[in-house]
C-alpha cells in the first residue's frame, strides 16, 4: 500500500478539480468509438500531440471505419500516414483492421493480441471507449504517479500498482487528468511544482526533473531517417528503382534499408523496381 485512504481521496479530488478547469480539449476525447480511439493511441506513440491533431482528423476522413481501413491498400495507408513517422505503426494498424474488420475485441486480452497494440494501448482503448476500470501507464502517468508516491519516475510495474491503488470509479477521466498533468506541469525537466494541484501530497515536490537521457545517434544521420525518406519518396510515385533512390538520396545505405523495408512489408519489390505495397 502506497498511500493512506484520506491521501488518496485528496489526490483524486484535487486532480479532478484541476482537470475540469485545465484539461486539454482533444478530439479523441469526444468519442467513444474504439476504432477512433485506437487510431489516436497509435498515432500518439512517440509523437507530439501538436503533430497528431491534423493527421488524426485527416486520417479519419480518409478511413472513417475499421472496414474502410481494412479495404484500403497498405500503400494508401502509408500515404495518409505522411508526417507522423514510424511507418510500422501504420502497417500494424492496417493489419489490425484486416484482422478485426467486423469490430475490435471488447476484452483486454483480445485487444492486446492485435498487431502493435500491447498492454498500454489495450488498456487505454478499453478504458476510453467503454469506461472500463482498467489500470495502465504511459510515460506521463509513470512520471506523475512515480513522483507523487515514490519521489521519482516509476517503472511500468510500479506505476500500474500505484494506479490500481488510486483508481477512482471514473477511470477515463482519471487517466486523462494524469496524462495532462504530466504533459503540462509535471514535465520531465523543469516541472512546475508551484502550479501542481497535488504538490502538497507529492514526495517528489521540488525536483529539478530527470537527468538528461544518454545521448543517442543523431536522427539526421540515422537509419530511421533514411528509411523514412525512402518511404516518403515512394509516396510521390508509382514505382522507381533502388538505383534511382540511392542516387536521389545520396546514401549508400539505401539498398540495405530497402531490403529491410521489403522484409517488413512496408515496401514491395518486383524485379528492379520498388513501390509502396498494393492491396
Amino acid at each position: 500500500m502506497y498511500t493512506a485512504p484520506p491521501v488518496r481521496s485528496a489526490i483524486r479530488r484535487r486532480l479532478f478539480r484541476w482537470y475540469d478547469h485545465c484539461g486539454r480539449d482533444l478530439p479523441w476525447r469526444r468519442t467513444r468509438d474504439p476504432y477512433a480511439i485506437l487510431v489516436s493511441e497509435v498515432m500518439l506513440q512517440q509523437t507530439q500531440v501538436s503533430r497528431v491533431l491534423p493527421a488524426y482528423a485527416s486520417f479519419l476522413r480518409r478511413f472513417p471505419t475499421l472496414a474502410t481501413l481494412a479495404s484500403a491498400p497498405l500503400g494508401d495507408v502509408l500515404r495518409a500516414w505522411s508526417g507522423l513517422g514510424y511507418n510500422r505503426r501504420a502497417r500494424d494498424l492496417h493489419r489490425t483492421a484486416r484482422e478485426a474488420r467486423d469490430g475490435l475485441p471488447r476484452d483486454i486480452a483480445g485487444l492486446d493480441a492485435l498487431p502493435g497494440v500491447g498492454a498500454y494501448t489495450a488498456g487505454a482503448v478499453s478504458c476510453f471507449s467503454s469506461g472500463a476500470r482498467v489500470v495502465f501507464a504511459d510515460t506521463n502517468i509513470r512520471r506523475v504517479l512515480g513522483r507523487l508516491v515514490l519521489g521519482r519516475t516509476a517503472t511500468e510495474a510500479e506505476a500500474v500498482a500505484v494506479d490500481a491503488e488510486l483508481l477512482p470509479r471514473d477511470a477515463a477521466r482519471w487517466h486523462h487528468a494524469l496524462m495532462d498533468l504530466g504533459a503540462t506541469l509535471c514535465r520531465s525537466r523543469a516541472p512546475r511544482c508551484d502550479a501542481c494541484p497535488v504538490a502538497a501530497s507529492c514526495r517528489g515536490r521540488g525536483t529539478s526533473g530527470e537527468p538528461p537521457l544518454r545521448k543517442q545517434s543523431t536522427f539526421a544521420t540515422s537509419d530511421r531517417r533514411v528509411r523514412g525518406r525512402i518511404v516518403a519518396s515512394l509516396r510521390e510515385r508509382e514505382t522507381t528503382s533502388v538505383a534511382t533512390l540511392r542516387r536521389e538520396l545520396a546514401d549508400e545505405r539505401v539498398p540495405r534499408l530497402v531490403r529491410a523495408l521489403v522484409a517488413e512489408g512496408l515496401v514491395r519489390r518486383q524485379g528492379l523496381t520498388v513501390s509502396l505495397p498494393g492491396s
